[in-house]
């Protein structure tokens, strides 16, 4: 029972956007000027970066990966099913060695099989709408975009951009343990599938061999 807890808390790391924050983070002070945005330009590439990284958030969010042959192929989820956008008409060939046999991860019965099953959720939609929240909030929270875009911030004001973004990401956490996510997108290590176990074990074992005693043993 603890193991499922310890990965489940251990995940939070990629579904939350931690990685995004950071990198906010240190592009922030540069696009507003140290929040000095007396100039209208700061205020235009402070919104910007606050726009491109929440859809960055919410998109990563819908992010999958499916294995084929071998070869990790990610993509968005869709309401038709999973939208691989790293699959190239080589990798078939690589594996196959014959040009007309290709059967890529993108063909319409593979399509209608297999990544048909990676559409998009509910609980998707639950998880990239959460991660675009806690953002939102960090990012707004932020002194450089409170002085750019607020500089005259009340007392009540400043106390609650100081403990609405702990209430949040600690709400938004215990959503995300309580309703985990399958999805194994970009950030995400792929586990190890029975398929890739047993395709090594050809290989790598050898047939046992039965010992030639007995023979020489009843011909004396």
């Amino acid at each position: 029972m603890a193991r499922p807890k310890l990965s489940t808390a251990a995940n939070l790391s990629n579904l939350l956007p931690t990685g995004t924050i950071l990198a906010f983070e240190a592009l922030v002070p540069s696009f507003s000027n140290n929040g000095d945005c007396r100039i209208p330009v700061h205020k235009y590439l402070t919104l910007s970066i606050i726009v491109g990284f929440s859809l960055v958030c919410f998109f990563s969010s819908l992010t999958d990966s499916i294995k084929i042959k071998g070869k990790v192929y990610y993509g968005i989820a869709t309401p038709r099913g999973l939208f691989v956008f790293n699959h190239t008409d080589d990798d078939d060939d690589q594996e196959n060695g014959d040009a007309q046999k290709k059967q890529d991860c993108c063909s319409t019965s593979t399509k209608d099989s297999d990544l048909h099953k990676y559409r998009i959720r509910l609980i998707d939609s639950v998880h990239a709408l959460s991660s675009l929240l806690v953002f939102l909030v960090f990012s707004t929270s932020s002194s450089d975009v409170q002085g750019c875009f607020f500089p005259r911030q009340t007392a009540t004001g400043n106390a609650l951009m100081m403990n609405l973004p702990l209430a949040v990401m600690t709400a938004v956490s215990f959503l995300f343990m309580l309703f985990p996510t399958k999805r194994r997108g970009i950030g995400f290590p792929r586990k190890q599938t029975p398929d890739t176990a047993e395709a090594k074990t050809p290989d790598t074992a050898e047939p046992k061999k039965e010992p030639k005693k007995a023979d020489t043993a009843e011909l004396h």
